[in-house]
């Protein structure tokens, strides 16, 4: 009789008493948090569910969606022609546009809110005349156009236009420069080769901050709430300005933009997995 000179190898699995230990004080902080939370009785989670779906509540969701729909569509088209304008060889089309990053980016956003939400204090006419003659194409009186919503769809936007810019400059960077050599050893003109080839290989850099910017220009929306701007924000304020439930109507707004952040996160992981299908390998990790 012959001795198996390889036994079999006994493996015994790595104990992590770290991560236990870890999960552990985790979980009992947030149980903390959440009973300090809970036992508040300033929260009156009666109350948080009697206005969760009052009516000025959903529309001040509505215009909230609104300003973010606006806000990304306008600042994205307007980011997209400042990096090209930043891109150009044309020095008064790169300097104009590095000149507008730099105001929007410069200043923060909540005092561009309140400067275009008292825009009639420094122009009292908005005139738009043919250069060198008298003939108006455009004269209204500032405060008769800026109402509503104009002012907080023009300050989102600019801003946001701004930070898309450089968001987009950055992924039309990523493309080697070699792909617009051969489209224009093939006879494609510039403005075709940006759409055709640049752009669609940008889309893979550019999609993941873009996706965090539609986010966070939906929790930007809250500041128009200092010109009144009719947003979610807007209208619990109003309301417990009344009535004083701030803590119950602040977190009604807290639920509604917690579950819109969520969809909008569900969404931004779809656009990033359809733009970055040719990145990912057969194991799912990124090459």
């Amino acid at each position: 009789m012959t001795t198996d000179p390889h036994p079999p190898i006994k493996a015994v699995p790595v104990r992590h008493y770290g991560r236990w230990l870890a999960a552990a004080t985790v979980a009992l902080l947030a149980y903390q948090v959440l009973a300090a939370l809970l036992s508040s009785p300033n929260l009156e989670p009666a109350t948080i569910g009697q206005y969760l779906f009052k009516d000025f509540v959903l529309e001040g969701v509505q215009t909230t969606l609104l300003l973010t729909v606006i806000a990304m569509v306008l600042g994205t088209a307007g980011g997209i022609l400042l990096a090209v304008m930043r891109l150009s060889a044309n020095p008064v089309l790169r300097v104009s546009a590095a000149a507008f990053v730099w105001l929007f980016r410069g200043t923060p956003l909540l005092v561009q809110i309140v400067f275009f939400g008292f825009l009639g204090a420094l122009l009292p006419r908005l005139t738009l005349t043919v250069p060198f003659t008298d003939i108006a194409v455009f004269d209204q009186p500032t405060n008769a156009v800026m109402v509503g919503i104009v002012p907080a769809v023009l300050a989102l936007s600019l801003n946001e236009m701004a930070y898309a810019a450089e968001i987009v400059r950055g992924g039309i960077l990523s493309v080697d420069s070699g792909q617009t050599e051969a489209a224009h050893a093939l006879g494609m003109k510039p403005g075709l080769t940006m759409r055709r080839i640049v752009l669609p290989q940008a889309m893979r850099v550019i999609a993941p901050p873009m996706g965090n910017e539609v986010i966070t220009m939906l929790k930007s929306t809250a500041l128009v709430s200092v010109i009144a701007g009719r947003d979610l924000m807007t209208a619990v304020q109003t309301v417990y300005a009344q009535n004083y439930k701030v803590i119950p109507l602040l977190t009604v707004a807290a639920i509604w933009y917690l579950a819109l952040v969520s969809v909008l996160s569900v969404l931004q992981w779809f656009v990033e997995r359809r733009f970055g299908r040719g990145q990912r390998a057969a194991g799912g990790t990124v090459r």
